[in-house]
């Protein structure tokens, strides 16, 4: 897998603001010192041993070990020999080096992982703070999206799904809360600090442990409600001393975190009621192509024509950089959809508490990342409320491992 190295440096200034299972090849070795001559071996190169036996008139075997073969021999018959496969006395070695590779292979995805999120949030919070319209720019987003995903089906780089009307039915409420989210968290960057948006979506668990409860009927066990006084307390200290508080930016980071978790909560019913469902990556991708469709007309009725020629025009008359706005814009929508690409990948190779642990340090990184990029001013108090948060998130997976899996399926989680 090759990464595309982006230059995080702070490029042509964007000039003034607009004023708006593996396989197991040695899984069932005989035991060699219970082994017995009758019945040694039930087939042979697909034929049964009846049939063997009446083919080769054979009425008694003596077998012997040579070396690390069997001879069957007969002694009215010539004979005829069958070779076992001798058992390599290095399996040891090589399933180590196998998880070695695996290893190293998950370390880069998660390493892939991070990187392309903290581009996407620095080079998205750069483009809204100049391009003051959420919604033309989260549509973008999903355009990006769009065309990756239909040249990764074009050139069969991924099976192309086949929908049915019931599973569209279901799909296109998943696809409405799923834009709603990803326009919410963009309207929340444009307003506040990058650090302060993922401190406030770290209570997602609590909405998570909420929905669960009200529509599924799952009632969470003492430690998850434990895990929560963190989250919920951690992000109220980091909200009373943000420097950039607006009740804009905060309604909006909190509303996208009901509308991401009422997303999970309907996928899960989704993935129980239907037994021919979508994997994760086909079932985002529709998503995300459905977001696009739904969001270009919504963009332009709240906020009008933004991304036309002749409005760019006179933005860059304004002193917007046109070509800086329009390569970062670009970037933003390839990382976006990229990392959560790859977030689906982990999630294959892993199981889902493992990858919600490592999504709550993915939000570390991105908020320490962004604190230092944009040289944000984080107070003592601030601080120890993200911190207190990202704990109870921490904590809040760790103690997902101790209830017992419920009888459905695993909910579809879109990587943040």
């Amino acid at each position: 897998m090759q990464s595309t190295a982006l230059t995080l440096s702070p490029l042509t200034p964007l000039l003034r603001p607009l004023n708006k299972n593996p396989n197991h090849r040695y899984g069932s070795l005989w035991n060699l010192s219970s082994l017995k001559p009758l019945g040694l071996l039930r087939s042979i190169n697909g034929l049964s041993f009846q049939k063997a036996s009446h083919l080769f008139s054979c009425s008694r075997f003596n077998a012997r070990r040579i070396n690390e073969s069997f001879l069957i021999s007969d002694g009215r018959c010539d004979g005829f020999k069958v070779r076992a496969t001798a058992v390599p006395g290095n399996i040891g070695d090589t399933n180590d080096s196998s998880g070695l590779a695996t290893s190293m292979q998950l370390g880069a995805m998660f390493a892939i992982w991070y990187i392309l999120n903290i581009y996407f949030n620095i080079l998205n919070k750069q483009v809204l703070k100049v391009y003051t319209f959420p919604a033309t720019v989260t549509a973008f987003h999903f355009g990006c999206g769009t065309l990756i995903i239909l040249i990764m089906w074009a050139s069969n780089l991924y099976h192309r799904p086949k929908l049915t009307r019931s599973q569209l039915a279901v799909i296109i409420p998943l696809a409405i809360v799923h834009t709603l989210g990803n326009l919410l968290t963009n309207v929340s960057i444009g307003r506040v600090n990058v650090s302060f948006t993922h401190t406030i979506k770290a209570m997602e668990p609590f909405f998570t442990v909420l929905f669960s409860v009200l529509f599924l009927g799952e009632w969470p066990t003492f430690w998850i409600v434990f895990s929560l006084i963190p989250v919920v307390g951690g992000v109220a200290l980091a909200s009373f001393t943000e420097a950039s508080f607006n009740w804009i930016g905060f309604c909006s980071a909190m509303a996208s975190n009901v509308t991401n978790q009422s997303r999970n909560v309907l996928s899960k019913k989704f993935m129980v009621k239907n037994e021919d469902t979508l994997d994760n990556i086909n079932l985002f991708s529709i998503i995300t192509i459905i977001s696009f469709m739904l969001l270009v007309p919504a963009a332009i009725l709240l906020e009008g024509v933004k991304f036309s020629p002749s409005y760019l025009q006179s933005a860059a008359n304004q002193g917007l950089n046109i070509r800086e706005l329009c390569i970062r814009s670009l970037l933003a929508g390839f990382c976006l959809h990229s990392y959560q690409q790859v977030s689906y990948m982990i999630l294959q190779m892993v199981s889902p508490v493992t990858h919600s642990v490592g999504n709550c340090v993915k939000r570390v990184v991105v908020i320490i990342a962004s604190v230092i990029f944009f040289q944000t001013p984080v107070s003592p108090i601030n601080s120890l409320g993200t911190t207190l948060a990202l704990t109870g998130v921490f904590l809040y997976s760790k103690a997902k491992q101790l209830k017992p899996k419920p009888k459905g399926g695993e909910s579809l989680k879109v990587a943040e």
